[in-house]
């Protein structure tokens, strides 16, 4: 599809002009980062509105009167909204303005957040997450084209790292926020979904200021079709997972009707897409090896990724009677290896213009991580803890991120974006699927171990079956006899070890499957590269007319939508 019309404001790299313009136009660092900072703080604003309320979680499920799979589906709700939404917000993108969409999106975010404060119970959460999602969805979605269309692959590695430590700093003040605050009496959990309103009301005001993007128009239509169904063959496919062993039989007529709906929407998905004008996720791409590989290994990184940041908070609270403010301190290894491997990893990459080594030792270590985590037992030393933390983050922080940029590498700038998408399609799919699952394993190993611990305490004990959490409900451990504490808290410890033992293969997954991604140097050419139309002063430079490009995505916005 030909673009009718290109506006390029002065200075932006690239700026809709062929690779064989000169760099005199390039933009400064102090430039870029001028240009990224609203972005970056919209970013951060989406993580810490996330990462704020995972230490209180356990409280919030507890005060809701939720169980284990209301904690679960708290979390996957947001997941499975952002999966779906992603590649629309592409799609829309090249139809409007993509600052327009980002400030839209993040206004989204927030809105929902207001609303889960007011939750009555746990449905209503569940809904607001939903639309918390959708939001996210949107940031994630539009943050890397931003970058792309300004910054050449080989630079992009060093600012993809500021990006990622703008997560890490978010994903550590986010905890450590909203322990305090739900520890405070007179605040309570309610407030961590209210105190991002002031920065989210700073970051639309800054990106107004400060994004400046290339306007241009392409005829596009929006695949709802496609939309449709693979959100509705995911949706069936976690609502088995979930229920299955709990509500229903995993072999039984119900599972049956549920996954071979699930399948049969997934079947009509390909055929729509294959004969889709403009699809969602166009089939083609995946003659590309580079993208089928990266894709996969996505997948089975965001089953990874997700259950080493969802189940901690109920370790540290229900295994080993820590406060929410703890909870979120105690976890700051595993932040600061992410901080650390992102940011190096991303400087280095832009020097040498070689990535490859980085996603191989990160699939090393997060395969390693996630499998010494698998030896978590309520008493296991904190030090342990700490180091196999490190590793689990050392590995996400080398993985994340350069899967996309590995890709954005190896395709035609006009297929950047779509390409962009899958990639965090599947992340995004594979963290659904893998909290979903990992969630219904934790409740029927919590429940076993619950069980076998009563019966060891005698007859009597074993009566009380949940030992008093409510058939299956998050417990309140200040309420439990020490005898039965002990038994909650061994249950817990042992249930979370089991969740992070059985993650570990699906990394050594992802990294058998990224030594075969082949490894191209970096290019030294910005994607944005269409013939300019005009560099008046009178150009539209804010962005807000329609088109701005294909759909990319973003690892961190994905991290973050799963912490809360």
């Amino acid at each position: 599809m030909a673009d009718t019309a290109t506006n390029t404001p002065t200075g932006v790299r690239g700026g809709g002009q062929s690779e064989t313009t000169s760099d005199a136009t390039a933009m400064t660092h102090a430039q870029i980062m001028r240009a990224l900072s609203g972005l970056m703080l919209g970013m951060f604003v989406a993580i810490l509105s996330s990462t704020i309320v995972s230490n209180a979680l356990p409280q919030i499920i507890s005060d809701l009167g939720g169980t284990q799979s209301s904690y679960t589906w708290v979390v996957t709700a947001a997941l499975l909204s952002m999966t779906a939404a992603t590649p629309l917000w592409g799609k829309l993108s090249d139809l409007f303005s993509k600052k327009l969409l980002v400030q839209i999106s993040l206004v989204i975010y927030v809105l929902g957040s207001v609303v889960a404060g007011m939750s009555q119970n746990t449905g209503m959460l569940i809904a607001c997450r939903v639309v918390q999602g959708i939001g996210v969805g949107g940031l994630s979605a539009l943050a890397q084209i931003v970058m792309a269309a300004m910054i050449s692959p080989r630079e992009r590695g060093r600012y993809s790292g500021y990006l990622g430590a703008v997560f890490a700093v978010a994903t550590v003040g986010g905890p450590l926020l909203g322990g305090v605050i739900t520890d405070t009496e007179w605040l309570g959990w309610r407030w961590c979904f209210y105190v991002g309103v002031p920065f989210a009301i700073i970051a639309l005001i800054v990106l107004q200021k400060t994004l400046r993007l290339p306007v241009v128009r392409r005829d596009v239509k929006v695949d709802w079709l496609g939309a449709f169904l693979i959100s509705g063959a995911v949706s069936l496919l976690l609502i088995w997972v979930t229920q299955a062993g709990d509500s229903y039989d995993w072999i039984s007529w119900t599972s049956l009707a549920v996954t071979g709906g699930a399948v049969v929407l997934g079947v009509l998905f390909v055929y729509v897409e294959s004969r889709a004008s403009d699809p969602i996720i166009p089939l083609r791409l995946f003659r590309n090896k580079t993208i089928s590989l990266a894709s996969a290994a996505s997948l089975f990184v965001g089953i990874a990724m997700f259950s080493g940041t969802v189940f901690f908070s109920q370790f540290f609270q229900l295994a080993r009677g820590e406060s929410p403010t703890m909870s979120g301190i105690l976890t700051i290894p595993m932040i600061a290896g992410l901080f650390v491997s992102s940011t190096v990893s991303g400087q280095v990459i832009t020097k040498t213009g070689k990535w490859k080594a980085w996603l191989v030792s990160g699939g090393v270590l997060l395969t390693a991580g996630l499998g010494l985590l698998g030896t978590l037992r309520y008493d296991t030393p904190y030090w342990h803890i700490a180091v196999y933390m490190a590793l689990t983050g050392l590995g996400l922080g080398m993985m994340m991120q350069n899967l996309v940029l590995a890709t954005q590498n190896q395709v035609a700038p006009e297929d950047l974006g779509a390409a962009s998408s899958v990639v965090t399609f599947f992340r995004s799919l594979g963290g659904a699927m893998g909290v979903s699952a990992l969630g219904a394993v934790m409740a029927n190993r919590v429940t076993h171990y619950v069980q076998d611990g009563l019966a060891a305490l005698g007859p009597k004990a074993a009566a009380m079956g949940h030992g008093g959490t409510g058939g299956g409900g998050i417990p309140d451990l200040d309420k439990l006899p020490a005898p039965f504490r002990t038994v909650v808290e061994s249950a817990y410890g042992h249930g979370v070890g089991d969740v992070f033992l059985y993650a570990a293969p699906t990394a050594l997954l992802a990294l058998v499957l990224v030594l075969f991604i082949k490894e191209v140097a970096l290019k030294s050419k910005p994607a944005a590269h269409a013939p300019a139309a005009s560099d008046s002063a009178s150009a539209p430079a804010s962005g807000t007319g329609p088109g701005s490009g294909s759909a990319p995505a973003s690892a961190e916005a994905s991290a973050a939508a799963v912490q809360g």
